[in-house]
Order: C-alpha cells, then sequence, then structure tokens
C-alpha cells in the first residue's frame, strides 16, 4: 500500500500502539454496540496496554457503556481540526464493522479513513458490510480509498459483490460478522418479570424494523400485517407468547404495528427495558423460536441455538440464512402469507433434525469471525509494540 507519510514503527516512538475505532456507535443500534464490544474485545486481547480511541456518534454513551476504550472523541458535529488531530495521531484506525458502507454514509466514513491515510496511519476494514450503493460520490469514496487500506475484509459474500460491481480494485477476504463472538450476559427472572414476560411458557422472539435506506422496498402496511398473521399463527400452534425485541428505537413504533393487528394481542409483549447487548444475548436463552428482520436478532438467535426464521429483507439477511442453513424467503410481503407459515411449521417440526447441522454453521462462521480479530493482530504485529503471548482470541469481547 502507499501512504502520503509512512512513520517510524511504534516501538521506535512509544510502548504501546494508538488505535482508533471507528464506526455507528453510540447507543443506536444494539447490533452496532456489540460489533463494538466485540472490536474492542479483540485489540485488547491483541494488545493489553493499547490506547485505544472510539470515534463516536454520541461519546457520552460509548464511555459508560464500554469499557475497553481508553479514550472516547465525537466524529459528528465537531471541529475538523480537533476530529484531525485525532485521527493523525494514531498508529492503526479500524473501520467498523457492520454495514457502514452504503449511500449517504460510506463517504463520511472514508473521509475520515482517507485523512488517516494521509498522515501515515495504517488503516484496517474490521468486517464491513457494504451496500446499497448507488450514488456516485459513494461509490468514489469507496473505489479511491479502500484500495489504499492495509487490509480490506467484509462480513459476507453480498458485501463483496457490491464492492466489485463498484469496481474496487484490490483483494477482499470474507469472513463473517463480529458480533457472533459476543459473550452471553445473564437475563435474570427479576428480569423477565420486569418486562411482564411470562415463565413456564413457550416464547417466541420476534423482531421487526422500520423501512429506510436499508429497507427501501418494505411496504409498511403489508408487512405489519403479515408479521401479525406469523404471531397469530405461533400463539395457536405452540400456545406461545410472543416477545417483540427492539433492537432499536425505531423498532418499537412498528412492533405495535404489528401487535395491534393480531387477533390475539393479550400474547404479545414489547420489551421496553433498556439492555446491554450481551444481556439481549442472555435473554435469547429464554426463548424456544426467533422470527425475525433484523440481522443481529437473527445471529444471536443463531448462537442460542435457536430454530430461527429470517424474514429477508436485504441481501445482509438473506446471506446469514444461506450460511447458517436456516429457510431463506425472497422478501417479506403480504402475499407470501401462506408460504411463511407453512416455512414456521416445518421449521418448528424438523428443528430437531436439523440442529446438529445448524450449529455446525454456526460454529464454521464463529471461526471466521475470528480470522477477522486474527488478521487484525497481524497488522499489529507490523506496526510492532506491546506483543502478546497468545492467538489473541481467548475472550473477543472483554472489556466491553
Amino acid at each position: 500500500m502507499t501512504h502520503a507519510a509512512q512513520r517510524p514503527p511504534v516501538s521506535s516512538r512509544t510502548s504501546a500502539p494508538r488505535i482508533g475505532v471507528l464506526g455507528s456507535y453510540g447507543g443506536f443500534n444494539i447490533g452496532d454496540e456489540s460489533i463494538l464490544a466485540c472490536v474492542l474485545g479483540c485489540l485488547r486481547a491483541h494488545r493489553p496496554h493499547a490506547r485505544i480511541i472510539v470515534f463516536s456518534r454520541n461519546a457520552e454513551h460509548t464511555r459508560s457503556h464500554h469499557r475497553g476504550a481508553d479514550e472516547v472523541v465525537d466524529w459528528e458535529g465537531v471541529a475538523q481540526r480537533q476530529l484531525l488531530d485525532a485521527l493523525s495521531d494514531l498508529d492503526l484506525l479500524v473501520l467498523g464493522g457492520g454495514g457502514i458502507l452504503y449511500d449517504g454514509e460510506a463517504r463520511r466514513y472514508l473521509r475520515l479513513v482517507r485523512a488517516a491515510q494521509t498522515h501515515g496511519v495504517r488503516t484496517f476494514a474490521y468486517a464491513v458490510g457494504a451496500g446499497p450503493l448507488r450514488e456516485p460520490e459513494d461509490r468514489e469514496a469507496v473505489r479511491s480509498v479502500l484500495p489504499e487500506m492495509d487490509d480490506v475484509v467484509v462480513r459476507d459474500e453480498e458485501s463483496g459483490l457490491v464492492l466489485d460491481e463498484v469496481g474496487v480494485e484490490r483483494e477482499l477476504k470474507v469472513t463473517a460478522d463480529p458480533a457472533l463472538l459476543l459473550s452471553a450476559e445473564p437475563f435474570t427472572g427479576r428480569m423477565m418479570t420486569h418486562e411482564g414476560i411470562p415463565t413456564g411458557k413457550r416464547l417466541v422472539g420476534m423482531s421487526v424494523r422500520e423501512p429506510g435506506r436499508a429497507a427501501e422496498k418494505l411496504d409498511e402496511g403489508g408487512y405489519h400485517a403479515l408479521l401479525a398473521d406469523v404471531a397469530d399463527f405461533l400463539v395457536r400452534r405452540l400456545d406461545a407468547h410472543v416477545v417483540f425485541m427492539p433492537m432499536e428505537r425505531h423498532d418499537v413504533r412498528h412492533a405495535h404495528a404489528v401487535l395491534s393487528h393480531m387477533s390475539a394481542p393479550d400474547q404479545g409483549r414489547i420489551m421496553n427495558g433498556t439492555y446491554s447487548p450481551g444481556q439481549v444475548l442472555g435473554f435469547m436463552r429464554h426463548l424456544d423460536l426467533a422470527v425475525g428482520m433484523r440481522l443481529h436478532f437473527l445471529i444471536f438467535a443463531a448462537v442460542s441455538g435457536l430454530p430461527v426464521l429470517p424474514l429477508p429483507y436485504s441481501g445482509k439477511v438473506f446471506d446469514f440464512a444461506r450460511r447458517v442453513g436456516a429457510p431463506a424467503l425472497v422478501g417479506v410481503a403480504r402475499e407470501q402469507a401462506g408460504l411463511l407459515l407453512a416455512e414456521v411449521d416445518r421449521l418448528w417440526d424438523e428443528y430437531p433434525q436439523r440442529r446438529e447441522e445448524m450449529e455446525s454453521r454456526v460454529r464454521e462462521l464463529c471461526g471466521l469471525a475470528q480470522e477477522t480479530c486474527a488478521r487484525c493482530g497481524t497488522l499489529l504485529d507490523e506496526i510492532g509494540g506491546g506483543l502478546r503471548t497468545g492467538s489473541g482470541m481467548e475472550d473477543l469481547s472483554a472489556g466491553a
């Protein structure tokens, strides 16, 4: 790679590297927060004494929720000079992970990556997601900045195809989402009681999301009614209680909309507490089945060994469904109601026979997620300073 100002190795300047982590952090989305927890755990495992600076969209939230960060810097609405000073003092800037290279956002992240590169800072894309990328300014940013990064790792085949179509001319490594390595935290009986969730009854977790740039083709009324049909079917078929799990704040309104369409709304509940990603993962252990749209809800369910039915609204969800061997319908439309209900019914009946294969696939994905951490560690070894014995992957969510 070519860099405008190559810097001396860390070992000749200080005993520990300064590592920046840039992403969509700040408490807006449980999936992004779980990714940050795992990235910080990876960096701490490789470099216990590194100074880690997180570039956050809400520095106050990140400071209070991620103990693995030594310093947190707001990167939105701050003076450009202040941001450039923080970037130029780094030895490594880690971009991601998660879905951040998409229209309207890619150019903003990559502007900071380019600024770091200009100051001779090494840069690493940590299992990022890409797409949709149709806007010329974002495509150009991706095409010009990614080839100059030291290593680019994407989290799924879909992202690799998107970057290839944009015209990124460099080797890309496909691994898996960092959140596969998150450690669960207890979700206690007291928490269940506080949420009004019954015990001693089958529980189905459901995740819905808002339409937006990542889900442009969703028909709001249609998918609300469709998911209500699914929820009612599960109430009858399994004598179950349906728990809606918002993965970000906008999901709450759409969960209420689905609940309002149900013929048995008294058998549904929307979680309203504020929980860490590890606690959300811990809650999955109380469930018997998961049906959902949000990628990290599906990841948490698969890691927890649940029968899981993804509702693909985008390529990243379809890709994950394919990789874990889960049913993968194409799209989320009301006219698919009969097909979807049949798929849920089959999933419940056949899961005991399919569980071993799915668990094997999830273990494989976890290994790929560890590979991202290992590649980041290799780059840190090249940078030098604070070398650690061991693989650097013992507890990838430590310190979060």
